[in-house]
Formats: structure tokens, sequence, C-alpha cells
């Protein structure tokens, strides 16, 4: 009769080395905190992206986080996680990681039993994960999935924060959507979005870790270079012609977008940590606050801003592929949870446009 060979994960020599493991783990975080010395180890996945680079150096400066238990602990170290290696200062808090979440050994080594906090913002962007299904499915979904999983092994369950998006909804929605709205989405990337929530909310409710999901706004403006996001022309119709280059715009005018100034983002992801979990919605999703704005008003702003001669380098030349997919998104909620733990959208365009220009000249 055949005899089935034993895992070798569910072997009693690996399961006594992780808890042996585990015990060190505590034993060590209890010496440092009798000591008073900094516990709190945090990871950021695309750490070496504009808004990971930006959530550390935000981190790095207020020097705490929230811990589980609400309790408000300096940071140790914090953890740069990404393809490319971060540009890192000379803080000795800061640690560069490469590698690919759909590797579980870079996962493993990312994420070591005692990681207290996770902000996971890696990601395939919505273009990109539309046009290749297979490598939005992989990295969107199975490596979140590795992620949260990895996050079980740690001593005490980690925060998990998941940058989710506006793109969980679609299709016919009210004017002003609601908290409690089904998700609805309309994309691949929207829909690999709501998988993750799905993820985050059931684990969290295991006990494994304190999950929150953040349906972050469109971040406008990004820097650098245009990607492969279908959001991408909401920065570009800014930036480009701030640089003196045209820029082209694939929607229309009166096309409304949600968005939120990177500033904001970072700002409001740290208030989506530290909140206590009790103060969650029983789904463990929020609408983060932004502007409703047209696309066109978005134009009128930087006209008003730095002149008519900059806005006329926006050019409108239709691309239905482009419209295709923002048209499905909302660009209108009721975000009143978000607003009452503290989150807060910009004061208006104008100003989202000033703080571009105050950030290029500095």
């Amino acid at each position: 009769m055949h005899t089935p060979r034993r895992s070798p994960t569910r072997s009693p020599r690996r399961r006594g080395r992780r808890c042996r493991a585990a015990v060190s783990v505590y034993l060590y975080r209890r010496t440092l905190h009798g000591q008073g010395l900094a516990l709190m180890r945090v990871v950021i996945t695309g750490g070496a992206g504009f808004l990971g680079s930006r959530l550390a150096a935000a981190i790095l400066s207020r020097g705490t986080l929230n811990d589980a238990r609400g309790i408000e602990q300096p940071v140790r170290e914090v953890v740069l996680a990404d393809l490319t290696k971060a540009a890192i200062n000379e803080d000795p808090r800061v640690r560069s990681m490469q590698g690919s979440l759909d590797d579980r050994a870079f996962v493993d080594a990312v994420v070591t039993p005692d990681t207290d906090s996770v902000f996971h913002l890696a990601a395939v962007v919505s273009g990109q994960a539309e046009a290749d299904f297979d490598i939005g499915m992989r990295v969107n979904v199975d490596a979140t999935r590795h992620l949260l999983e990895r996050c079980r092994a740690c001593v005490t369950p980690p925060k998990f924060v998941f940058a989710s998006s506006i793109a969980v909804f679609g299709g016919a929605l009210p004017d002003a959507l609601p908290d409690d709205a089904r998700v609805t989405p309309q994309s691949s990337y929207g829909t690999q979005k709501a998988i993750g929530e799905l993820l985050v909310n059931d684990i969290s409710r295991k006990g494994f870790i304190d999950g929150r999901a953040l349906r972050l706004p469109t971040i406008v403006v990004r820097p650098g270079k245009p990607n492969l996001a279908a959001s991408s022309f909401a920065s570009g119709i800014i930036r480009e012609p701030l640089a003196g280059v045209e820029a082209i715009c694939p929607v229309a005018p009166e096309t409304q977008l949600w968005v939120q100034s990177p500033r904001a983002v970072v700002d409001n992801l740290l208030v989506g940590h530290d909140v206590d979990a009790s103060r969650l919605p029983a789904f463990r999703a929020i609408n983060v606050p932004g502007i409703a704005i047209a696309v066109g008003d978005m134009v009128a702003a930087l006209r008003e801003v730095a002149g008519a001669s900059v806005a006329e380098r926006v050019q409108w030349r239709y691309d239905p592929a482009i419209d295709r997919i923002v048209s499905t998104w909302p660009a209108r909620f009721d975000a009143r949870i978000g607003a009452a733990l503290g989150m807060r959208g910009d004061a208006d365009f104008a100003s989202v446009v000033r703080d571009y220009i105050a950030e290029l000249r500095s």
C-alpha cells in the first residue's frame, strides 16, 4: 500500500525551529522594550517608488508609529522592498531590499517574524493589468496572498495597510458613493484590488493580521515620467506643461476624477495605519477623502496658477482604450468614515498645482 510522503513544511523538526525562532524574537523584543529602545520594524513594498519613498521619509521624520495595541512606539527599522534599489539616505534605520514579491524566498526575507507593520503599495498599475492579465494576477493577487501568508508567521499579528483603489467600483453608481457601497469592478485591475480587500478583511477576521484597506484616489501630481496607469494622464497634463512639454489628454474635458496630492495621500496612509482597529468598519475598507473635479477644471487650475501659455500645452486627443477604463471609475464619494478617522482631502486643485511647483523649486 502506498504511504503518502509527509510534506517537508509540516515536519516536527521544522516546526520546532520556527517555534524556537519565534521565542527568540519575542525575548529580544521584550529586552528592547525593557531598555526603552526602538521596537517598530516597518516594511514598505514598492518602497523605491515615488509614493513609497515619500512614506518612508515621513515615517523617519516622525520617528514613531502606533503598534497593534495602539501604543506609540519608536521606529527601529524601515525596510524598502522593491524590484529596484531604493535611493536611501544615510539614516541607519533604512534598509533597501531588491526582489520580486512573487518570489516566496524574497518575501520571507523581507517580512521577518519581528515585523510590526506592512504598507503594501507595490502593484501592477491599471493599464498594464488590463493589457497583461497574467502579470496583473501574479503581482496584484498572488504576491499579495504570499505577503499575507508570511505575515501569519510574525510573532504578533502585524498591522497591514493595503493600498487599494477606487477602481474596485464601476458601472452604474450613485452620484456620491457611500462607504458601504458594494464593490463592482469593471477592469482587471479593479477586480484584483477587490480580491486583495477580501483577503485582507478575512485574514484580519481570523486574527492573523490587523489589516485595513485604503481606497486611494488618483494621485496627482506624480513626478517623473508617465507610467502605464490609465490615470497617468492626470499627472501628465500638469507635469509636462510646467516642464515646457506638450501633454496629451486622452479623455474629454468633462470627465470627472477623484484626486488627491501625494502629500495628502502619505498623511492619510499614516492616519489609516495608526487608527485603532476598534474604529474601523466591519468590512475593513475605507474610501479615502479626495477632490471631485473635471479634467477641464484641472487644466483651468493650471492656467490660473501658471498662466495661459502653460495650459495651452495640453492637447486633447481622445483614446477610447484609456477612456473605457477611466469612465468606469467613480468620481465622487461620501467618505464619512475616512473623514471621521482624521483623513483629509486637499483644499482645492489649485493648491495641488502650487504645491507641485513649490516642490520643483525646492
